[in-house]
């Protein structure tokens, strides 16, 4: 009677393999990604292809940074809520830079106002 619960090892081990996977579809940052986009503004080009990708590579979102398995699924993708809202934050203004923090954080340069003129 009492005791450990005999299923506690088992949760522990789904736990950690959770965690395992969840680092293998890491994405890129809003930053990143909004650095991207600006710099293939206007430029559309073809994929290269990559065996190791879903769909060969060919079948890419750049807003989401995902890889898709093929044409559907990617419109499929295009009509969601996530990928609705990430477009509306790439078009808005830039993401916060490390020297934006910095500045907050009163790390930046001093700002003592305009001189005065002594007598």
């Amino acid at each position: 009677m009492g005791g450990k619960c005999p299923h506690r090892k088992v949760k522990k081990r789904r736990l950690s393999h959770k965690s395992a996977r969840r680092t293998k579809f890491e994405l890129k940052g809003d930053d990143a990604v909004y650095d991207e986009l600006k710099k293939l503004d206007g430029m559309e080009k073809s994929l290269p292809v990559d065996e190791d990708l879903p769909g060969m590579g060919q079948f890419y979102c750049l807003h989401c940074d995902r890889y898709f398995s093929n044409v559907a699924v990617r419109d499929e993708h295009f009509k969601t809520k996530k990928h609705k809202k990430r477009l509306k934050l790439m078009k808005g203004p830039a993401p916060h830079t490390q020297l934006d923090a910095d500045l907050a954080g009163g790390m930046g340069m001093p700002d003592n106002g305009p001189k005065l003129m002594s007598m």
